[in-house]
């Protein structure tokens, strides 16, 4: 399986193609249009992703935002990772992660950061075995109900 997932940056162009993996993620509780609209104002910002595909199809997603911060320093971080449910557990996660490291040592980077769902185990799980480490809470404050 390995040898046919190709792992390359999704043009920004072609960024919607992420939504339906984006739908998932957030437990369909999120609606496509809500999503859609977040994501067209996250592009000028600096949104990136990165793709995992098995010939044409994407089958994960990772986000990708270059940041700077007085406590982490240059670094990138990876936002809004998903693997396709039927082609979980087939090692394309690592495969992401290893070509977001690389990419982050090219660009000179200090550090990686991830925010993780308290809820998501099986994220933490593979976070720290991707040589990640909790530093604090991220937290949320809602505004809108």
């Amino acid at each position: 399986m390995e040898s046919q997932i190709v792992i390359k940056w999704i043009p920004k162009e072609h960024l919607t193609t992420i939504l339906p993996l984006a739908f998932v993620l957030n437990d369909k509780k999120v609606s496509m249009e809500v999503l859609e609209n977040r994501l067209s104002s996250m592009i000028p910002m600096g949104y990136k992703c990165i793709g995992a595909y098995q010939n044409e199809k994407l089958v994960g997603i990772c986000g990708v935002w270059e940041l700077n911060k007085l406590y982490a320093g240059k670094h990138l971080e990876p936002d809004n990772v998903i693997i396709d449910p039927e082609y979980q557990g087939k090692r394309i996660g690592e495969l992401m992660m290893s070509y977001l490291t690389d990419y982050a040592k090219r660009f000179d980077c200090e550090t990686l950061e991830i925010n993780c769902y308290v809820k998501n185990t099986r994220g933490k799980k593979f976070w720290e075995r991707q040589g990640y480490e909790a530093l604090g809470f991220h937290m949320i404050k809602k505004l809108k109900a």
